[in-house]
């Protein structure tokens, strides 16, 4: 399914949103932002894969906000107080688009070649699991542009990487490039070509979408959980989860195709329903 910034392929239980401007450098457009909308709405309500792997074309992974983009109407007005009034809920209206990035029912893994900037780094943030290419570099830009990170960098980057280089990054611009990421855990793996990275990363998508669906839904809700809240209250959670989540059959399939030498077979999980609809 081709969009006019990204394409969206599903294949054998794995969603691959692909960035595709690569002569812009994937920069990120009003348009991105509502086809990204409407990509995550379609995968969090329908539940057409089990995970998403985001990738892009090009040089680079993004180049973050599209500069022209400050001249059109998600431009920030601060003529008077009644324009700055506006500015805090037209920011969370697009932060909400990796707030839900974070919250999919399913694992999202970014591989990343090239330069990651300013928004790629909001986005990449908000997924699980990142890969990148040796040459790929990420960089907190906004601060090179007279601004401050706001749509999650600052908020989630700190839960991934040590504080002291998170400031270092947010208040000087500076690169962070593939081998220090990977020392710092922002990445999994740094990988020699992004054709490497690919395979590597779809090999993780697949091993994922082998897994119970919402045994996997109900740990990512857990380490959500736990990195926000202290021990006695992901313990507390946990047995919330369970409580709900728990599947004999699907304990009893897993035991059984192992010993029988065979693939498993899961229940997807089900359209989200709501009473709007």
């Amino acid at each position: 399914m081709t969009r006019n910034t990204m394409e969206l392929q599903i294949e054998e239980r794995v969603a691959r949103l692909t960035l595709n401007r690569p002569e812009q450098m994937n920069t990120m457009n009003p348009e991105f932002w509502r086809e990204l909308e409407g990509v995550l709405d379609k995968l969090q309500r329908d539940a057409p894969a089990r995970v998403l792997l985001i990738d892009s074309t090009g040089k680079h992974f993004t180049a973050g906000m599209a500069l022209d983009s400050f001249g059109t109407s998600i431009s920030l007005d601060d003529s008077s107080a009644q324009s700055r009034a506006n500015i805090a809920p037209m920011l969370a209206d697009m932060q909400r688009a990796f707030d839900r990035l974070a919250q999919l029912r399913m694992p999202v893994i970014a591989a990343i070649q090239g330069g990651c900037v300013g928004g790629g780094v909001d986005m990449v943030t908000a997924c699980d699991i990142r890969y990148c290419t040796a040459d790929a570099f990420f960089c907190i830009q906004e601060i090179n542009v007279g601004m401050a990170a706001d749509l999650g960098t600052l908020q989630r980057l700190p839960k991934l990487i040590p504080e002291g280089i998170v400031r270092e990054l947010a208040y000087t611009g500076r690169r962070l490039p593939a081998y220090r990421a990977l020392s710092t855990g922002l990445v999994n793996e740094v990988f020699d070509t992004q054709q490497a990275m690919l395979e590597a990363a779809m090999q993780t998508a697949l091993e994922i979408a082998a897994r119970p669906p919402v045994a996997v839904w109900a740990t990512k809700q857990a380490i959500d959980y736990a990195r926000d809240h202290s021990v006695a209250d992901g313990l507390r959670q946990m047995g919330w989860l369970q409580a709900g989540m728990w599947d004999t059959a699907a304990v009893a399939e897993a035991i059984e195709a192992r010993s029988e030498r065979r693939a498993a077979e899961f229940a997807d999980l089900q359209p989200l329903r709501f009473f709007s609809d």
